[in-house]
């Protein structure tokens, strides 16, 4: 299956979710080591974007439940790398997260400037 195909599935998946159920997006970040010539790490980059973003997750009932980094693999493959760090955000139900999403000025550029890799996966 492509990615494109993946993702249409993954939001239908979304769109077809209860209107009153909150969901929560986990986050998997992998951070640039360095995004600008200052020297600025992807870490601190992520850490700009999180400011700007926290105003955005106020407005639409959202916030950060957990953020943390990965110390090792309990279960599953022991060679696989670890993340830089995992974040799971709570929104108040699909509508906020979508609504999130449509925001022009939400600061995705800061994001993606940050980080090298990333997934987003949808939880109920």
């Amino acid at each position: 299956m492509s990615e494109q195909s993946n993702q249409k599935n993954s939001f239908k998946k979304l769109q077809d979710f209860s209107d009153s159920r909150p969901i929560f997006m986990l986050n998997y970040l992998n951070y640039k080591e360095v995004v600008d010539d200052n020297g600025k790490t992807g870490k601190e980059a992520y850490a700009d974007y999180l400011q700007a973003a926290v105003p955005f997750f106020e407005t639409i009932n959202a916030e950060i439940i957990f953020k943390g980094s990965p110390l090792a693999t309990i279960l599953g493959p022991s060679d696989e790398p670890l993340w830089d760090e995992v974040l799971i955000v709570r929104y108040a139900n699909k509508n906020e997260f979508i609504k999130l999403m449509a925001m022009k000025d939400y600061p995705r550029d800061l994001r993606a400037l940050a980080l090298s890799d990333s997934r987003l996966i949808f939880c109920k």
